[in-house]
């Protein structure tokens, strides 16, 4: 795939960005999950060695294909390491499936009901090195935890800040403003970034566009004018602690938003299941993400 048909892939295809970028501390949270106590390691590089296992065997899986998974975003280490002999994110375009790579390096402390992201030094290195390897995108991730306007605009303004760097390394920024879903005032916070969002998005240059990933609106339908602003490629959602099954249910409830979810795609998938048993798991997931993410609820 060259970019534009990148580009075409994102804006226009049917399926959904598959999360496999988690990093440091939720690392053996991943790994207990599936299935891999903290035992299993006892090096950080160990560690990382067995997540990168479970990423490989998912994206060599025959389930996972271009023809449902239109994207991937990749922690650092796995868009640095290999799958079947290639570099991943060459893999992931073999695959028609679409890289991107998370590039926050966590969270700052709460302040103003928000936590920023943490600073990002090294960041211009990164970028360039992923544009080196394929990369289509970036996604960076800072989370909204009660309806303070200050603090949101804060987030949103930082949003766009790193999302100008990406765009000037000739990469798609995935902005990832995340709301708490057991925030209080969730749906003051969900109205605030709304309004937030598109100030940003009507401020930027004329041909620009960035990709938003956004937790499911507590009401369903409110980011309909994101998901037709000219500025923005592509609405994506994560499951945001929501369980596959309810996840999907709010998801078809949003028209012009697909998936981005991470734990709702993997969490049936255990280390000691056969390859039969991991191919048949994984493409249910698929199966059931991609329903909720092309086929919308009245």
């Amino acid at each position: 795939m060259q970019e534009q048909d990148m580009i075409r892939k994102i804006a226009e295809g049917k399926g959904f960005i598959a999360a496999l970028d988690q990093s440091g501390g939720s690392t053996p949270k991943a790994l207990k999950g599936y299935g891999v106590e903290e035992g299993a390691w006892s090096t950080e590089a160990e560690m990382f060695g067995l997540i990168h296992q479970m990423r490989s065997r998912i994206i060599s899986s025959p389930a996972f294909t271009g023809d449902k998974v239109i994207g991937a975003i990749l922690f650092e280490r796995t868009m640095d390491g290999e799958v079947g002999g290639k570099p991943t994110p060459t893999a992931l375009i073999d695959k028609g499936v679409v890289p991107f790579i998370k590039i926050d390096k966590g969270l700052e402390d709460e302040a103003n009901g928000v936590q920023m992201m943490k600073p990002m030094p090294e960041l211009d290195v990164l970028l360039k090195r992923a544009k080196g390897l394929g990369v289509f995108g970036t996604k960076e991730r800072s989370v909204i935890n009660s309806a303070n306007r200050e603090g949101i605009a804060a987030i949103v303004k930082q949003q766009f800040e790193v999302g100008a760097q990406v765009t000037a390394a000739g990469l798609m920024p995935m902005i990832e403003p995340e709301v708490n879903i057991k925030s209080e005032t969730r749906a003051e916070c969900d109205q605030i970034l709304l309004e937030e969002l598109l100030k940003n998005l009507d401020a930027l240059p004329e041909g620009q566009q960035v990709m938003l990933k956004l937790s499911l609106p507590l009401n369903a339908g409110l980011f309909d004018p994101l998901v037709a602003h000219p500025k923005v490629l592509r609405v994506v959602a994560l499951s945001g602690g929501y369980k596959r099954p309810e996840a999907c249910v709010e998801l078809a409830k949003n028209k012009g938003i697909i998936a981005s979810f991470s734990r709702a795609l993997l969490e049936d998938l255990r280390a000691q299941m056969s390859d039969a048993e991991f191919d048949a798991s994984l493409g249910s997931a698929i199966d059931e993400i991609y329903t909720a993410s092309t086929t919308k609820t009245a």
